[in-house]
């Protein structure tokens, strides 16, 4: 384990008058067994003093436990898991975590959950949640689907099946946080056609099931319609609230939930024709309380903000390399909105955002198996991922980062410039949005003299950005991976890192 202390910059002490001025960072030692070639991990999360990270090498299973200065206490087998997992997600909680995990055996896909502790110990053998008959094949994705409210209190676990009319037929398992059956349901979505899909499911803290379906008429067409699908906790409906786009197009639809008002934030970039330039945001609010939307309107971006937003394009298409990635909703009402330029470059095959729609990093194909959905949750690694692209090099550029209030209206915009590019692999790329309450810090990696420098960028409430002192990652020899990172705690992340190929991790505590 090694440490190393960077500096707060100018006026930290005036914000965060009771922290120290600096920031800690505690590698943990590569462990023997995690291979970056053969390894894949998820960041479980602070669990009862510990640092927990789950790894699969080659579905050889294992629970790393490290302390609070990333020190390895041990790593526990988990000998109870069947080879050849589909899927697993965790839900940590103080004390202990829930892992919720499924595997196919003969023609059956099984769903189970179990409780286990902060050392890695079992406390509640796994009990099964359902179960599936596939048929005599083997199934490569998963059957189940595994989302959690905000404060963890509900749990869903779901599946969809599709009828001969095209017909989503949802089995849906709401649970309490100790994985005890609350309400069980079976309904039926009409999709009308295969130009339907779903997309952004989440679940509220009262146990609201709320996605979007929406509509594009062509495979690498805009979407051209688009509703709000609610499912209450203890009813068999869908409440289905068409969305007004007022004849514009629009790109993929972000939602983020309001728990303390009750209120879905939604935001696409939006077109005034198909194939066209990004021309603004469409933004709404709905109240699930209600029922209805308070809010959904067109907001156009300015001249001056597609300036400061184009690098080599031109004025009229300046966003359209941009996606947005995340929603954050502020106390006031209002929300801020991040987005990352992203294209890629190759020698076989031309890009085009409308080619990438929706097959990229952040997104899934909607022309793929109805069964399942995002096959990997957000934080899940797997080196196999970025294998399959020879011959392809990756840009990740400016961040946009744009602040609305209450009504809609733009109080302030500021980006962040960097220019990440990387052959065949992008795990280095991109970045990680931490939220410490006070700011928001952008990790991400920075190309310096062929080396890449761990650079930290916060943003005031104001739209002030402050660049903190940079960590020269590799005099020590660490990769990191900040995109692959996650925030344990109100001031700190863990975030995956490649020390002579093998996978490590670091804390950092600001």
């Amino acid at each position: 384990m090694r440490r190393i202390y960077l500096l707060c910059g100018i006026g930290l002490a005036c914000l965060l008058p009771l922290v120290a001025g600096a920031q800690q960072i505690s590698y943990s030692q590569p462990e023997r067994e995690d291979n970056a070639r053969n390894t894949e991990f998820e960041i479980i999360g602070s669990v009862g003093g510990n640092i927990l990270v789950f790894k699969n090498n080659r579905n050889d299973y294992a629970l790393s436990v490290y302390d609070d200065d990333m020190k390895l206490e041990q790593r526990v087998p988990l000998d109870f898991l069947p080879r050849n997992m589909l899927t697993v997600d965790f839900v940590p909680y103080a004390d202990h975590f829930q892992m919720i995990y499924q595997f196919q055996r003969r023609d059956v896909v099984y769903c189970l959950g179990a409780t286990l502790g902060a050392d890695g110990s079992i406390l509640r053998r796994p009990e099964l949640i359902d179960s599936s008959v596939v048929g005599a094949f083997q199934v490569k994705n998963k059957i189940y689907s595994v989302i959690r409210s905000g404060d963890k209190s509900r749990i869903m676990v779901y599946k969809i099946n599709q009828n001969k009319k095209y017909d989503n037929v949802f089995y849906t398992f709401l649970l309490d946080g100790d994985l005890q059956l609350i309400n069980n349901s079976r309904l039926t979505l009409p999709m009308e056609d295969k130009r339907n899909f779903l997309s952004s499911f989440m679940l509220s803290n009262d146990g609201y099931f709320i996605f979007s379906k929406l509509v594009r008429p062509t495979n690498k067409g805009n979407i051209n319609a688009a509703s709000l699908v609610v499912k209450p906790p203890e009813t068999d409906s869908f409440l289905v609230s068409k969305l007004d786009l007022k004849g514009q197009f629009l790109d993929e639809v972000k939602l983020k939930l309001d728990n303390i008002n009750k209120k879905v934030f939604l935001a696409s970039f939006y077109y005034q024709q198909r194939k066209g330039n990004v021309e603004g945001l469409y933004a709404g609010i709905y109240n699930w309380a209600a029922g209805s939307f308070e809010r959904a309107s067109l907001l156009p971006f300015s001249d001056e903000l597609k300036a400061n937003a184009r690098q080599q394009s031109s004025l009229k298409n300046a966003f359209n390399d941009y996606f947005i990635k995340q929603l954050v909703v502020r106390s006031d009402g209002g929300f801020l909105l991040t987005a990352e330029a992203y294209y890629t470059s190759s020698r076989s095959q031309p890009w085009n955002r409308w080619d990438y729609l929706y097959g990229g990093p952040w997104g899934f194909s909607p022309y793929s198996s109805y069964y399942y959905y995002s096959p990997f949750s957000p934080w899940y690694y797997s080196p196999y991922y970025w294998d399959n692209d020879r011959g392809t090099r990756y840009h990740y550029d400016n961040v946009a980062i744009l602040s609305y209030d209450g009504s809609g209206k733009l109080e302030w915009s500021n980006f962040i410039r960097k220019n990440q590019y990387a052959d065949d692999n992008a795990g280095q790329l991109s970045y990680e949005l931490v939220n410490i309450g006070s700011e928001l810090h952008f990790i991400y990696n920075e190309l310096y003299r062929r080396s890449w420098l761990l650079t930290d960028v916060a943003i005031t409430p104001e739209g002030k950005l402050r660049r903190m002192p940079t960590l020269r990652n590799l005099d020590k020899g660490y990769d990191w991976m900040p995109r692959y990172g996650k925030q344990i705690g109100s001031r700190e992340v863990v975030i995956p890192c490649i020390y002579r190929n093998y996978i490590s991790f670091a804390k950092i505590d600001f």
